[in-house]
């Protein structure tokens, strides 16, 4: 609550406080090598957790996901809660647990990041498409976005309730509505939320990349 209060005192969006978060992200690489990349913890999960009340706004079908995101989220926190020194860079979380052999685990830290990296994956897929086409149908555009982000990783009891839930998708001009508030301008959200995606998926290619190279990128549901 203190967060959401926070945004509407300054009176920017969530999606703007969102994009200021994750553009607070430090990503440093050298060449091909892991060692020299840096991807600020704090930030992406600040980042996420603004995200999560774009979802709300969705309604009853994003619950699942949204309990989801929040849960990884709240895993990853208290792991850089209980040793800033070595948790603040994303890397160094798969790093350790890659060495301890503690990644595939499924409690681990790396699975966590992994199913929270889709969900942004979904959320920006989502949103990029009713941006490009308003006239979209909103259950339209969640079913296109579930297939090419989640879908592939979900086993058959995730899909089954994923099929249920989209018949309660609102209408997308209700959605957007709700992005815009009150006192909103259509052009104002497109802004940003282009910006939103602008910086959000480089900064999931990049962590997808380094998942990647601990083999964990393939991770699926148990």
């Amino acid at each position: 609550m203190k967060r959401r209060r926070a945004v509407m005192e300054d009176n920017k969006s969530e999606i703007s406080v969102a994009t200021e978060e994750l553009s607070k992200i430090v990503k440093i690489q050298s060449g091909d090598s892991v060692d020299a990349s840096c991807i600020m913890a704090k930030p992406f999960l600040n980042g996420c957790n603004l995200l999560i009340h774009i979802l709300d706004k969705i309604g009853p079908t994003m619950a699942v996901l949204r309990q989801d995101v929040h849960h990884n989220i709240q895993r990853l926190e208290k792991l850089i809660e209980s040793d800033p020194s070595i948790y603040s860079n994303l890397v160094e979380m798969l790093k350790k647990e890659a060495r301890e052999g503690n990644s595939r685990h499924v409690t681990s830290c790396t699975r966590a990041l992994v199913w929270l990296t889709r969900s942004m994956d979904f959320t920006a897929a989502l949103l990029d498409k009713l941006v490009k086409d308003p006239s979209l149908s909103m259950g339209k555009a969640v079913e296109e976005s579930y297939e090419i982000t989640l879908k592939p990783w979900h086993g058959w009891i995730s899909t089954a309730a994923y099929k249920v839930a989209l018949k309660l998708v609102p209408e997308s001009k209700s959605f957007i509505g709700l992005l815009m508030g009150i006192d909103g301008d259509y052009d104002t959200l497109k802004e940003e939320l282009n910006s939103l995606t602008s910086v959000l998926v480089p900064i999931l290619d990049e962590i997808h990349s380094i998942l990647r190279t601990f083999r964990s990128d393939r991770l699926k549901s148990t």
